[in-house]
């Protein structure tokens, strides 16, 4: 599977742009899966639900299923949070994976930058950044821009940078 990354930081727009860049993909015949990064203590589930019950008691995973859909809760349970290359070979096979968040690790990213935050780039101290989708054009010597809101550029560029 081919994957690209979209890394920057919080309110940058990262969820949004990549919500917006399911539907164009898939209107290309790009199949698509996500993984994205979240904060250490989220949780799926809540207090008064059976998998709940089944994860606070202990279980290594529960796995959840319906007609609709199915979910996988692993608990590490003191283990080292996994590395990118061990959640992607959860997925099944698709096209392309965009992968929110893990500024850091072996896959391209694109920055997603937007000037009001005040923040720097992320781009000169993190390889792997192979283009910047931003409100502002960056300064020179930044990997190529994109502006934020032009969908068809930064899904073509995600098509054609993404690793696999």
């Amino acid at each position: 599977m081919r994957v690209i990354g979209f890394a920057g930081w919080s309110g940058a727009g990262k969820t949004t742009l990549v919500a917006r860049l399911i539907p164009w993909l898939a209107g290309q015949g790009v199949t698509v899966s996500t993984i994205k990064h979240a904060h250490s203590r989220f949780d799926l589930d809540r207090p008064g639900k059976d998998s709940h019950a089944h994860r606070e008691a202990g279980a290594a995973q529960v796995l959840l299923a319906s007609s609709q859909r199915w979910a996988l809760l692993t608990e590490h349970r003191g283990a080292p949070e996994p590395e990118l290359p061990e959640l992607l070979a959860h997925l099944a096979p698709v096209d392309l994976v965009l992968v929110e968040g893990f500024k850091d690790g072996p896959h391209p990213r694109i920055e997603v930058h937007r000037a009001a935050l005040g923040q720097p780039y992320l781009y000169p101290g993190r390889p792997g950044i192979v283009a910047v989708a931003s409100d502002v054009a960056p300064p020179p010597g930044a990997p190529p821009h994109l502006p934020l809101d032009d969908i068809p550029a930064i899904g073509a560029a995600a098509l054609r940078l993404a690793a696999g």
